[in-house]
């Protein structure tokens, strides 16, 4: 059983993703995290991000795997590193790379085969799962988002506006949902949440209502 939980950075989703997987007893998988290991080795060799043929190499290269709720390439943890304020505008750049999708697209596939899996991202529910038994999509407010973000990098010791990110924030939104090669939308038969006024365990609870709800005859016994 395959459930895809979309949405703009500063929903929630990867984190709501991961209680959810954790409630449902599936696995997890953050393409997020895939896209911005891409961005992070592209910054790490100093490459052009417009450059699509060099990009798309890289993501070619790349060993990514996942192991305890840590990401690694090749022998590397870059759980962390790919959590930084470059990373996070680079990794919208890499994402409208066609080559770059393509090859991720694959991969997350691949993990999806014959499990039962929790997956988020932008485009799980309208591209990779397209026949996911449950899909959501996650919105907030545009200033909830940016203070989700903002008080993520203070614990990080990171200090930067609110108005700031919300321009960041701008930016990536506009890239995301305009972009040809998968564009951020919700899928025709996803369920759409505001998660503004709600806690992450408030809004993995309710998911996981709907998803018993939904499928209760797919789910694991």
């Amino acid at each position: 059983m395959i459930v895809t939980i979309d949405g703009p950075a500063g929903t929630g989703k990867s984190s709501v993703a991961r209680m959810l997987a954790d409630r449902l007893g599936f696995e997890f998988l953050n393409t997020g995290a895939m896209y911005r290991a891409v961005a992070y080795a592209c910054l790490q060799r100093q490459l052009d991000l417009a450059s699509e043929q060099a990009v798309g190499d890289v993501a070619h290269s790349l060993e990514i795997f996942f192991s305890n709720n840590r990401l690694l390439l090749g022998n590397e943890d870059v759980t962390e590193a790919i959590r930084g304020q470059e990373v996070t505008q680079s990794a919208s750049i890499v994402a409208a790379n066609p080559v770059v999708r393509k090859r991720l697209v694959e991969l997350q596939r691949i993990v999806g085969q014959g499990t039962n899996l929790v997956t988020e991202g932008r485009d799980q529910g309208t591209i990779v799962f397209p026949n996911a038994e449950c899909k959501f999509f996650l919105t907030a407010s545009p200033e909830e988002r940016a203070r989700r973000r903002q008080r993520e990098l203070l614990q990080k010791g990171e200090q930067i506006s609110l108005e700031e990110l919300l321009e960041q924030q701008k930016l990536r939104d506009l890239r995301d949902e305009t972009r040809a090669c998968s564009p951020l939308k919700p899928a025709p038969n996803a369920v759409v949440i505001d998660t503004t006024q709600m806690t992450l365990v408030h809004v993995a609870s309710h998911l996981e209502q709907l998803v018993q709800q939904a499928c209760p005859a797919a789910l694991p016994r």
